[in-house]
């Protein structure tokens, strides 16, 4: 329940909020981050924050679990084993994950581009395109149309047609959900296909795309400084502030 003013009367209602859980993800054993996340499609989660950090390579996934030495019950669901032979070996991040930021801009643009190739070279989206996905997205976010609380990502093609769309509270969360998804069906890189995150697009969410090998990424906020600079030595499409009808490129550009 909650109190609802309504600029005359304060009122009790029933109000849906947002669950937030951590969520441990370990690799081969290992445990390699904690992050705070909206329960479903952890999996995919698990797989796609893996695969942004570098953390599985060339390596198949060949299960995935829930639960680490107990049962799934005792650890309530909030531990996800990943196996991959021959993954490279695990560099744990420190710390809590918070819902509202991943990495954080703790490795730098250089060291990404020693591990991830260029995006290869591809038309840039039109800007039309990129603003039928935005208006599209409100079919694709049944969480937020209840509670108001959670951030979106979504893979799209050059038509507008939205393939997966995922929810949470952390929008770096949203972004692996999709990403892990592509992963897991042998779809990555996600080349000529663009990504829509809700919010602003942070340079993890740079990081992220770069490393999935989408084309495009479109945000319905403000890019930070970072994120420009990352998209730009990537050779990503970076598009912000797209909503209403309008929208600003970053990096490269877009067609008129």
């Amino acid at each position: 329940m909650a109190q609802h003013y309504d600029g005359a009367l304060l009122k009790r209602r029933p109000e849906e909020v947002v669950v937030e859980e951590p969520l441990t993800v370990r690799v081969n054993e290992t445990d390699v981050a904690t992050t705070m996340r909206t329960p479903g499609h952890d999996f995919e989660l698990a797989v796609g924050l893996l695969h942004a950090d570098g953390m599985l390579g060339d390596a198949t996934v060949t299960e995935i679990r829930y639960c680490a030495t107990g049962s799934a019950v005792e650890t309530e669901f909030n531990v996800v084993s990943v196996t991959a032979p021959g993954a490279p070996e695990p560099k744990p991040r420190l710390g809590v994950i918070s819902s509202s930021c991943g990495l954080c801009g703790t490795e730098a643009i250089a060291d990404i581009a020693d591990r991830i190739d260029r995006v290869p070279t591809a038309e840039p989206f039109d800007p039309d395109v990129l603003l039928k996905v935005v208006s599209s997205m409100a079919g694709h976010q049944p969480v937020f149309d209840r509670t108001g609380g959670l951030h979106a990502a979504a893979a799209f093609d050059r038509d507008a047609v939205i393939l997966e769309a995922r929810e949470d509270i952390g929008r770096h969360n949203a972004v692996d959900k999709v990403v892990g998804r592509f992963r897991l069906d042998n779809k990555l890189p996600a080349q000529d296909l663009g990504l829509f995150v809700s919010g602003r697009a942070s340079f993890e969410m740079v990081q992220k795309a770069w490393a999935a090998g989408f084309t495009s990424v479109v945000a319905v906020s403000a890019p930070s400084a970072l994120a420009v600079e990352a998209a730009t030595t990537a050779g990503l499409q970076l598009a912000g502030f797209a909503r209403n009808g309008t929208l600003n490129f970053y990096a490269p550009g877009g067609t008129a």
